[in-house]
């Protein structure tokens, strides 16, 4: 009887142990936007491969994911901003587009950019946001 008690304890634990794990790393690869035209990057440049996803937690669930990027109608850099408690480091304007460069102590990592640590890139115009972390690669 008491073997039996031990060792459902013993399992109790066990699974305990595999649940919050499994959380712990649903939490940690989860999508960081919430828009469309969910976009993921493998590679560090512009250059490297990007996929368009209907699924961004099972491409990074299964890993080389380098960054992520997202789609929203209508003008959402103040609440994108607000969101990630984000810092304007710069802003770039060219072609009707504002590009705001920014780090949040939300999302960690980055990369040097004019000599600032970025980990957010909100670009905006004609009715339309994208927001990327670290960068938006591709189209706007």
């Amino acid at each position: 009887m008491r073997r039996l008690l031990w060792l459902s304890k013993t399992l109790a634990a066990v699974l305990a142990s595999f649940a919050c794990a499994l959380l712990l790393l649903l939490l940690c690869n989860a999508p960081v936007f919430d828009g469309e035209g969910y976009e993921v990057y493998y590679g560090g440049s512009s250059s490297s491969p990007v996929k368009c996803t209907d699924d961004p937690l099972l491409e990074k669930l299964a890993g080389g994911v380098t960054g992520e990027s997202a789609r929203f109608e209508g003008e959402r850099y103040e609440e994108l901003k607000a969101r990630y408690h984000a810092e304007l480091l710069f802003e770039e304007k060219t072609g009707g587009i504002v590009n705001y460069y920014l780090y949040s102590p939300d999302l960690g990592g980055g990369v040097m950019l004019g000599g600032y640590l970025v980990n957010l890139h909100i670009a905006t115009g004609e009715d339309r946001t994208a927001a990327g972390t670290p960068l938006i690669f591709g189209g706007y």
